[in-house]
């Protein structure tokens, strides 16, 4: 922007003259009306999961103290802080759930990376693909506690729960992967190509950065499906794990421990859910 002087040349305008009313224009009450209502909402949902879960433990009490159900085959709420604070003193919480946790996440990265290598290969090769889909769609439909005496043969009392952890959640990460890296726009893939993109450079470059809601969304189901098959293995094989603990419980009538166990389950699966839920709104953030 310039400006005339006395003798006719043209100036720019200072900074200050400069200053019109293109400056950010505050939020128009309907949008900040809005904003409240959304605010408003977020935390009505956060009181109503909260009363949801109150109201379930309430009833789960009321049943037990009134022997509508059996409390020796229940428990019941206020009996498990007890429990839940023995065994937090003499450490086994810690270590079970130390051993379970761990044994979650080897599962869970080993699935990841089997499950997106393979299903990568797969895309690769349309002739792979044709020849092993039929394979995969058997394994993954098969019951995987049937497994849990090979791998205990195959690999051990130590390995085997790994072994179940990825077979549960393997086959269902390269079919979802596999769906995800398929959707790509293939005009996108042919773009790369003319400008002289290799195949790896399309899978590295295109397929992958394109596929990333699909990889979060396998992230959701592998962290799960892996937490289950490491308690299914440690259900048969282990001698330390939550899953240990629910069967050492309930082989010696203790369902304090049993249910003490489960609630700690369901809180370690939620935790792990929510770092993946975190992980999911930092790279909508990027990629979004």
């Amino acid at each position: 922007m310039t400006s005339t002087t006395h003798s006719g040349i043209a100036a720019p305008l200072t900074p200050s003259a400069a200053k019109t009313s293109s400056s950010a224009k505050p939020p128009s009450p309907e949008y900040r009306a809005w904003l409240a209502r959304e605010q408003r909402r977020r935390h009505w949902i956060v009181l109503a999961r909260a009363a949801l879960l109150l109201a379930s433990l309430a009833l789960w009490e009321y049943l037990a103290r009134a022997q509508i159900v059996n409390p020796m085959l229940t428990s019941y709420p206020s009996a498990l802080w007890p429990t839940f604070l023995d065994l937090l003193r003499n450490g086994n919480l810690a270590m079970h759930t130390w051993t379970t946790l761990a044994a979650t996440l080897v599962g869970f990265g080993l699935s990841m990376l089997i499950g997106t290598a393979v299903a990568a290969g797969l895309w690769w090769s349309g002739f792979a693909y044709k020849v092993l889909d039929p394979f995969l769609v058997v394994a993954n439909a098969m019951p995987k506690i049937a497994f849990v005496p090979i791998f205990y043969l195959w690999l051990g009392s130590d390995y085997s729960v790994y072994g179940m952890a990825v077979a549960i959640a393997v086959f269902v990460t390269i079919m979802v992967v596999y769906d995800g890296f398929q959707s790509i726009d293939p005009n996108k893939i042919k773009l790369a190509q003319t400008l002289g993109a290799s195949r790896a450079q399309v899978l590295r470059l295109v397929v992958l950065p394109g596929s990333v809601p699909t990889l979060i969304a396998a992230l959701k189901m592998n962290i799960g499906l892996a937490l289950v098959g490491v308690i299914v293995g440690e259900f048969q094989s282990a001698n330390a794990g939550l899953g240990f603990l629910i069967v050492n419980g309930s082989q010696i009538f203790k369902l304090n421990i049993v249910m003490t166990a489960i609630v700690v389950l369901a809180v370690l699966s939620g935790l792990m859910y929510l770092a993946i839920a975190r992980l999911e709104a930092v790279v909508a953030k990027r990629y979004g």
